[in-house]
């Protein structure tokens, strides 16, 4: 069988979503590093969005598309869980993080640092302002959540651990979401413990292009 290949940048964090879930899973796989909306990814995924998969002539786009494809077709720990509740659970996670919180974390809080529109490229304070109290809303719901459970879907780890831990390690590293993040004590005991596992430390990406 042919090895499976990842098709997006290693920056991008649902390309490290799917590249935990292989290292989880203990599949071999390649990756080829491709930017958004260049033509080897528009012939994966229809509005080029990263990540693509290829495997055995197969092609899928969609993360959460391409974990369940991994969970089904090799062996492995599973990424989503077999009991109804607990995969429920897990499809919940997955969900509002990819619906809600990549939104406001991501494309909003995130890249006003990383890729800001201000004249001399200076991080976007206007846009950070902004959406402050929503992102320490996100970040007080998950903390909430966490104090209940070891993980987000119970006490093993699924697919929506996966899924966040990457915006996570974004924001760990800006000066308002590493000071809530350190001052959500669940929530950093957790991220602290995800930041161990092989999975997390065997796709850790190289700095953005300058």
């Amino acid at each position: 069988m042919a090895s499976v290949e990842i098709v997006g940048i290693p920056q991008s964090t649902y390309t490290r979503v799917v590249r935990i879930a292989c290292e989880e899973k203990g599949v071999p796989y390649t990756l080829a590093p491709v930017r958004p909306h260049s033509p080897e990814i528009n012939a994966l995924h229809p509005f080029g969005k990263l990540p693509g998969l290829r495997h055995d002539g197969f092609e899928l786009c969609e993360s959460s598309a391409i974990a369940r494809y991994l969970d089904a077709a090799f062996d492995g720990p599973k990424l989503f869980p077999a009991e109804a509740k607990a995969a429920a659970r897990a499809e919940k996670w997955v969900s509002l993080v990819n619906s809600h919180m990549d939104r406001t974390l991501v494309r909003q809080y995130l890249f006003a640092y990383l890729f800001p529109q201000t004249p001399d490229k200076s991080p976007d304070r206007a846009a950070i302002d902004g959406v402050l109290d929503a992102v320490r809303a996100q970040i007080a719901l998950l903390d909430a959540t966490l104090a209940g459970s070891a993980y987000l879907a119970g006490d093993g780890f699924t697919f929506a651990d996966a899924n966040l831990y990457p915006i996570l390690a974004y924001l760990s590293r800006t000066p308002e979401g590493g000071e809530a993040l350190q001052a959500a004590p669940h929530l950093a005991a957790y991220f602290d413990r995800l930041s161990l596992r092989p999975s997390v430390q065997a796709t850790v990406p190289p700095p953005l292009p300058g």
